[in-house]
């Protein structure tokens, strides 16, 4: 197995383009948070670009108060993290009384701002790897909400993934709008007995109050029953796009590296 080199990068755009030109291998981005729900931005995204989803993981959402050395509670006046990050500790930052949320555009951009700018009165949310890297203190760990939070990130290609093991399927289409076109559509699924696992609208751009339907169910493209569904839907959407084929991920719990 060849060392992986991460690159980090300031947007999901910048993700997916880096892909797409094949600067880089792979992306990983996230699409839905088990409390907050789906990533809108990165749905439109795959639409976008002509790319495939080759997995999927599950990660552990871990929310922590980070400052500089020295920095105590009470002297905390504003809060800097992604506003998922933010609505995820509503209920710690409301503790706070006096500390008003800031959103900004990531989690390590939070914490970067607080250290290069040495901020007595201010911190941010972000993971524990964060932390690390800037050097940063946990003055509070463990501060979200809820603490069944997990974030699904799916890994993007050029090339589409392998389909072994216990695999699902994300497609993308459209239908006419007229009565009863979705239901035809999602009885393709029913019929053969293929369990669907998520579905989510969103409008078709430069085509107001028309909506793709992204949907993800259980199955390969390399399984009869599933080929068979993905042909009779084609004959009645306005669109259709398969997304990728990919083993199902595991949930897990990040894991630190000293720098």
């Amino acid at each position: 197995s060849q060392p992986i080199m991460v690159r980090p990068l300031a947007s999901f755009e910048e993700v997916f383009n880096s892909v797409e030109s094949r600067d880089c291998s792979h992306g990983v981005v996230p699409i839905e948070n088990s409390l907050t729900g789906s990533i809108h931005e990165n749905y439109d995204l795959l639409l976008a670009h002509n790319l495939f989803i080759t997995g999927e993981i599950k990660l552990r959402i871990v929310h922590n108060l980070i400052v500089n050395p020295g920095v105590r509670l009470e002297q905390i006046k504003r809060v800097y993290s992604h506003p998922q990050a933010l609505s995820q500790c509503k209920n710690f930052i409301r503790s706070l009384r006096t500390a008003e949320p800031v959103p900004v555009y990531d989690t390590a951009a939070a914490v970067r701002l607080v250290k290069t700018q040495d901020l007595t009165d201010a911190a941010a949310i972000a993971s524990a790897q964060a932390a690390i890297d800037y050097g940063l203190v946990i003055l509070k760990s463990e501060i979200e909400d809820n603490h069944k939070n997990f974030t699904r990130f799916i890994i993007i290609s050029p090339e589409r993934g392998e389909m072994e093991g216990d695999c699902k399927t994300s497609i993308v289409f459209s239908t006419q709008n007229i009565p009863g076109a979705l239901f035809k559509s999602l009885s393709v699924f029913a019929l053969r007995d293929i369990n669907l696992l998520k579905i989510e609208s969103r409008p078709l751009h430069g085509n107001p109050w028309q909506y793709l339907f992204y949907l993800d169910f259980d199955g390969s493209l390399q399984q009869a029953r599933c080929q068979r569904a993905i042909e009779d839907l084609k004959e009645i959407t306005t669109l259709f796009r398969v997304l990728g084929s990919y083993p199902k991920g595991k949930q897990i719990q990040g894991k630190l590296h000293k720098r």
